[in-house]
């Protein structure tokens, strides 16, 4: 591959960039200065749950605060938070040339139909990033979870295939399909997690093995649920069990739970949601792009997702509350308890 550009050089973006760059690829990011300057300090440490810790020296990588002029990627890897997909789409069709390929690695369902509305002059793929990435210290990003990252698109896309045998290179899966919605509504589902995960004030593993949070996450996917089944859109299988038998599962007690989840708790010490570090750094969170989504899909039927919409509303207003949600709490806030 010529190279890739990687719009967005937060948590998703500099751990993907930084595999494709290890994986011989030449690749450009551009960030917020936050970010950038510890980049340019500390250079690029890539850690995951598997054992990975590898390096990019500072001078190896490609820093830029915009999209640099007469920069041709083979591939851009759009990664910026779902509110900023029209500034960044725009931003891009500035400097790229015509037909240049954008995937949208972002959380949410419509980001690429938003950028392609923005930008109709360059192809659009949506895509769906599966595993948790935390931030540990400047420049140190941490994989704590697994999957396949999947993508809309042919393997007989030529930019799509070089990053896919790119990435196989260095031990990701990129799965390519022709319809990636289903996808998408898997992993927001998985995703509403987030917000539980962020107003708990825990880690990924921690908040999982607390009943209470578990019972508030299973409450969000089943609202979800019904809706997509009314809207009959199809929803893919991201977990080891079908959407509706995880429902059964959250809502076990713990030491049942801890027996038959196994797998689900193969997460790293670490792992903590985005949302979570959105919140501790005064950040605007996805919270419209998931639960915000949710009360959309409600509205198209003329129903209602009073969870969806509950739980919007506490994210929205946890910097004025400034302290965790308990299990108890929570379940109350909701309306579950």
């Amino acid at each position: 591959m010529v190279g890739v550009l990687v719009m967005g050089a937060g948590s998703v973006g500099c751990f993907i960039g930084g595999l494709t760059q290890l994986a011989g690829v030449p690749v450009h990011f551009v960030g917020r200065p936050r970010v950038l300057a510890g980049l340019r300090k500390q250079g690029l440490r890539l850690t995951d749950l598997d054992g990975l810790d590898r390096r990019i020296a500072p001078l190896q990588l490609r820093l830029h605060e915009e999209p640099p002029a007469g920069l041709k990627p083979d591939l851009v890897l759009l990664c910026v938070k779902s509110g900023a997909t029209a500034e960044a789409a725009t931003a891009l069709a500035l400097t790229l040339p015509k037909g240049t390929a954008v995937i949208s690695l972002q959380n949410g369902i419509g980001n690429a139909a938003q950028a392609r509305a923005v930008a109709p002059q360059l192809r659009w793929h949506a895509g769906m990033v599966p595993f948790n990435i935390a931030e540990l210290s400047p420049g140190h990003y941490h994989r704590g979870t697994g999957g396949a990252l999947a993508a809309e698109g042919a393997a007989t896309d030529i930019a799509l295939a070089a990053w896919q045998a790119a990435l196989a290179g260095v031990g990701i899966k990129l799965d390519l399909h022709t319809d990636l919605a289903p996808v998408q509504w898997g992993k927001l589902l998985l995703n509403l997690n987030n917000p539980v995960n962020a107003l708990s004030g825990r880690s990924l593993r921690d908040e999982l093995l607390e009943r209470g949070y578990r019972r508030v996450l299973a409450a969000l996917q089943q609202e979800t649920l019904d809706l997509l089944d009314a809207a009959q859109r199809p929803v893919a299988q991201l977990t080891p069990l079908p959407p509706r038998r995880l429902l059964m599962l959250l809502r076990l007690p713990t030491p049942l739970f801890r027996l038959a989840a196994t797998r689900m708790l193969r997460i790293d010490a670490r792992a903590r949601s985005s949302m979570a570090d959105d919140l501790a750094q005064g950040r605007t969170t996805e919270i419209d792009a998931l639960c915000g989504e949710v009360v959309r899909l409600a509205q198209t039927l003329n129903r209602t997702a009073p969870l969806n919409a509950r739980m919007q509303a506490l994210v929205e207003a946890s910097p004025k509350r400034r302290q965790p949600y308990s299990p108890s709490e929570l379940l109350q806030a909701l309306g579950l308890s």
